[in-house]
């Protein structure tokens, strides 16, 4: 069981960076305020989790602008897509309880 623990993610560790994670994996690209919409975080909050994912390279920002209106979205990179996968993988070995 120690093994399949090592191979869970800290960073997925908070189940909001699991929500954003769980989002951005079925959708190409979310905006700041589905995001939002969708878990009920405030912009602060959000801000916070989305910036741990950018750090670590999981997340890739975009921002333009709607109009006048200036709009930032979010897309899984390559890395993050790979690091959820891996993560959700761990977690499917320990609910099965594999060593």
């Amino acid at each position: 069981m120690k093994d399949v623990l090592q191979k869970l993610n800290k960073v997925f560790d908070n189940h909001k960076r699991l929500a954003i994670m769980s989002l951005l994996i079925v959708n190409d690209w979310v905006t700041f305020k589905t995001l939002k919409e969708e878990m009920g975080a405030t912009d602060g909050n959000l801000a916070s989790h989305l910036s741990t994912l950018e750090k670590n390279k999981f997340i890739e920002v975009r921002k333009s602008f709607v109009g006048r209106k200036p709009q930032t979205s979010y897309s899984a990179t390559p890395v993050g897509r790979q690091a959820f996968k891996d993560h959700l993988d761990a977690l499917e070995e320990l609910l099965k309880g594999k060593d």
